[in-house]
This record gives C-alpha cells, structure tokens and sequence, in this order.
C-alpha cells in the first residue's frame, strides 16, 4: 500500500524509522550501515525531507543527528500512517478491546528501531491477561497485514521498546 505513494524505498525506510516512534534518532553513517545502503542515497532523502520540514536535523559532536519534526502539522497524520501500514494501530485496539487488564503494550525488536522485517513483535504488561486470545488474534492480524506477529507476555525486557499504551494504574 504505502510503496505505491512512496516509491523511494530508502525514503520509505526513513519515514518508518523515525515516524513509528518519535523518539528515535539517528545519524547519516549509522542510517546508512542499518539500511545497508550508500551514504549519498540516505543523504539525499534525509536532505529532502528536512528541507520540507518533516525531520530536524541537529549537530552533536560533529555528526548530524536527524529526528521526526514533532512540531510539524503533518507529524501525527504521518505517524499514524505509518503504523497502520506497518499494522500497529489495529494489533493495539483490539488488544484493549478484549484481552484483560492491560497495563502496557510495547513495540520490540526491529520495529522499535524504525527497521521494517516483517515480524512484528509485541510485548504486553498486565493482570488476567486472556493469552489464547491475544495469540489467535496476532495470529489473524499477522495474516492480514502480511506481517509475523510475535507476542511476549509480562517478560522483563531491556532492550529497545516503544511503549504504545501505558496505564499506569495497572504497572507497579
């Protein structure tokens, strides 16, 4: 769907990167080696999209670090497009709908770090959690966005996440 509107893959990758989260960052050489493409075609894409106000771009220790312009008027417009491509927007909804007393759910793995790999992985927080649903419906949705959806449930994790609902009368 969003490949037919935006044709440039390496812009594609861009948007996704910083748009599925507002609070990720990066640099040209680190775009580059995690795009596994050249520094001039990120380069490039980067320039634009900053120049039509979409990115900041700030300099820390001589490097440019790039980030999603949060005070754009398109930002959440953009952010939202770019989770219901990548199928976020309707994972979340109905997990909230029907799965318990959630008190979080996260965005791990490539996703949480603007990488778009096809597999979709989702930790959720939370008491009396319906598992068996939550299972069937990642698996439902994952077939429908042609996405793998894994699931995690009330597992400590470390790394990277983005959390896409928090109630905090549910977390300790």
């Amino acid at each position: 769907m969003l490949e037919t509107l935006i044709t440039s893959k390496t812009r594609l990758k861009l948007l996704i990167k910083f748009f599925v989260s507002a609070t990720n960052r990066a640099h040209l050489r680190g775009l580059a080696e995690e795009f596994q493409e050249s520094t001039n075609a990120i380069r490039k894409e980067l320039n634009q999209l900053s120049e039509a106000g979409y990115l900041d771009r700030k300099t820390e220790k001589n490097k440019i670090i790039y980030s999603a312009n949060t005070a754009h008027s398109l930002f959440k417009p953009l952010q939202h497009l770019i989770h219901t491509f990548l199928g976020i927007d309707q994972l979340v909804e109905q997990i909230l709908d029907q799965a318990g007393d959630i008190g979080e759910v996260s965005l791990l793995g490539d996703y949480a770090k603007g990488i778009d790999s096809g597999t979709i992985e989702v930790l959720i927080l939370g008491e009396r959690i319906n598992e068996a649903y939550v299972l069937l419906l990642a698996e439902r949705i994952g077939k429908h966005i042609g996405k793998k959806v894994c699931i995690y449930f009330n597992k400590a994790y470390s790394e990277q996440k983005i959390k896409l609902y928090l109630n905090n009368d549910l977390i300790n």
